[in-house]
């Protein structure tokens, strides 16, 4: 209705967006041509930013840092818009500290953190620390990278979580500590896999065979098979545990192990704790 008063449409930054999250480059970039032709005849600033940010995102996953980091750069420039101005923060960090310039991401960490500790939230802390682990080196870069897969892991943007296990996976090869990166990346790799972020996916296999490892191809025989985490929660919900029990005995976060769950189920083909009950072969406990 809007759009028939007004005689205009939106850019299709949805679309925009999810072409950048799943790597297709060629798509991805004839729809950011085309709408940023748009929204420039247009005047829509807060529109470019938000097509740069996804033209960060796409580059990052291809790992083309420079090309990312020029992308999120442009939107540095218009600090007083609101959201897309921010989205870029973290791209821009990552891309920078990849391209060997980290000196330009300062000021983006600097904003990052500060509007984390104001918001409070596990997300934006865990985005923080992720972000500052790429800026520092030794023992303070493992824990951050630790502090951020934990502060990740109760949020259910799972792709922030996939990202976290990805960076600290490449920096742990960098260290020498092989068998621990294969834990890092390996989790990285079927995330993205499965969320179909092509060129994520591509940059933690390739990290995962410079470790030694061969990562697998997921193929319709694979897709039914449980990581250990999982096949523990499954056991423990087909037995009606609630996600909080079950967290509590695995030491992880509620949020979590429903994330986990719903893997499971898809996986499985199961819709319910007593139809997984049945799938595992066990005898649903009634507590």
């Amino acid at each position: 209705m809007t759009t028939e008063a007004t005689g205009t449409t939106l850019a299709p930054y949805g679309r925009v967006g999810l072409l950048a999250l799943q790597s297709r480059e060629a798509e991805a970039a004839t729809l950011i041509v085309r709408s940023r032709i748009e929204v420039t005849r247009r005047g829509e600033g807060i529109g470019i930013s938000a097509l740069d940010w996804a033209e960060a995102l796409l580059y990052n996953g291809l790992a083309r840092y420079e090309d990312a980091r020029a992308s999120a750069s442009r939107i540095a420039e218009h600090p007083q818009d609101l959201a897309p101005s921010n989205w870029h923060l973290a791209e821009l960090i990552e891309a920078a500290a990849r391209a060997g310039t980290p000196e330009l991401s300062a000021d983006a960490h600097r904003r990052l953190v500060a509007m984390t500790r104001a918001s409070g939230t596990n997300w934006g802390l865990g985005i923080a620390a992720r972000s500052e682990a790429l800026l520092v080196e030794g023992q303070r870069a493992d824990d951050l990278y630790v502090e951020a897969i934990d502060r990740l892991g109760r949020c259910r943007i799972a792709v922030d979580l996939a990202r976290a296990h990805l960076l600290y996976g490449e920096w742990l090869r960098r260290e020498r500590r092989r068998i621990e990166a294969r834990t890092e990346l390996r989790t990285a790799h079927d995330l993205f896999s499965e969320f179909g972020m092509e060129a994520f996916a591509e940059r933690a296999r390739v990290e995962l065979e410079a470790t030694g490892e061969r990562a697998r191809k997921r193929t319709v025989d694979t897709l039914g098979e449980l990581t250990p985490q999982e096949a523990q929660i499954s056991r423990l919900a087909a037995q009606r545990y609630t996600n909080r029990e079950i967290a509590a005995q695995l030491f992880i976060s509620p949020s979590t192990v429903e994330y986990h769950l719903r893997k499971v189920f898809r996986k499985l083909g199961v819709n319910s704790r007593k139809q997984l009950a049945n799938r595992l072969g066990l005898e649903a406990v009634v507590r």
